[in-house]
């Protein structure tokens, strides 16, 4: 599974794979580059972390997400 950062350069937030010299995507507000982030991964294992303009992890997201646990018949009453 690959990591992709969404970090707060100077100007710009960047997705980078880590481990890469270069972005893969960037835009100028976070929520462009979500979007834009949300088509590159389409179809692909990855682990993505959303950071803060400070730095600091907001989000952390599996692609694509697993399934639900299921329930065990313990917890169903059955």
């Amino acid at each position: 599974m690959n990591n992709y950062p969404l970090t707060k350069d100077d100007k710009f937030w960047i997705l980078v794979k880590e481990g890469a010299l270069h972005g893969s995507k960037s835009a100028s507000t976070k929520a462009e580059n979500t979007a834009m982030t949300s088509e590159f991964l389409n179809g692909k294992t990855a682990s993505l972390k959303i950071h803060k303009e400070d730095g600091t992890t907001q989000k952390k997201r599996t692609i694509p997400r697993p399934p639900p646990p299921r329930k065990r018949r313990a917890e169903l009453n059955l």
